[in-house]
């Protein structure tokens, strides 16, 4: 029996009005390029403006929709709240940056903050199945919320986990860090990865933000990345698509 190809999941995360530009170069180079992305949209305000109030970006994320690209919850405001703990504390500061909105949360303000993002989202005629906490960090409550909502899927950084069976399709987010001291080193990385992890069977995933177009070397990298990855075999997919395709182990 043959071996599966290894798949490639991009993904275009803080999806937002605030965003959409970023968001509009992002989507047009991965179609010139033929790769489905992830959406990942936040429905709550952000950056002085609200999903709501905005039927222009919901029409557009429709048209994207129609071509094959995936619209998934990302959190409600994408802002970091409380979390006990020094050690958690410092794990959300330094891996989500102050992104850290479902890190420190329990089972009923998690589900009400999912549960006021998907409202919007489905008023606007979206239905997602997949939720991804902003900066991956999701407490255990937090997990539970978004199985209860009836997601079908969440990710952390080195997994796409599947919420109905448990099922864990492991492969590391490859993401810049623009502003810090590790951006050179980091692109390097995420060209190397995407072309060497598919040689061992490996699954790769890309993830995008709005500030890494502020860096050309950053966006440059990233597309390199990528046609790295279909270079050496990957499939490109939706994380919907990752999820629909054969179980995995637990």
């Amino acid at each position: 029996m043959s071996t599966p190809s290894p798949w490639l999941v991009v993904s275009v995360h803080d999806v937002a009005p605030a965003s959409r530009a970023a968001s509009e170069r992002w989507i047009s180079g991965l179609d010139r390029m033929g790769v489905p992305a992830t959406l990942l949209v936040i429905p709550g305000p952000w950056r002085g403006a609200t999903f709501a109030g905005s039927p222009d970006f919901a029409r557009w994320l429709h048209e994207c929709a129609g071509r094959g690209h995936e619209i998934a919850q990302h959190g409600w405001v994408h802002a970091a709240g409380s979390v006990d703990g020094r050690a958690r504390r410092a794990v959300g500061s330094i891996v989500a940056r102050g992104c850290e909105e479902f890190w420190g949360l329990d089972l009923d303000e998690a589900g009400a903050r999912i549960g006021w993002g998907l409202d919007v989202l489905r008023d606007a005629g979206f239905d997602p199945c997949g939720f991804v906490p902003p900066g991956w960090l999701a407490s255990p409550a937090a997990r539970e919320a978004m199985a209860a909502a009836g997601f079908r899927y969440t990710t952390s950084h080195t997994a796409v986990i599947d919420l109905v069976t448990g099922a864990r399709r492991r492969a590391l987010a490859l993401s810049h860090r623009p502003g810090s001291g590790l951006e050179r080193v980091g692109a390097h990385t995420m060209n190397a990865s995407a072309s060497g992890l598919p040689h061992f069977g490996c699954d790769v995933r890309i993830a995008l933000h709005p500030d890494d177009l502020e860096r050309p070397r950053l966006r440059d990298a990233s597309f390199v990345a990528i046609a790295n990855a279909l270079a050496a075999g990957c499939v490109p997919r939706t994380y919907a698509e990752v999820v629909a395709g054969p179980a995995v182990a637990a």
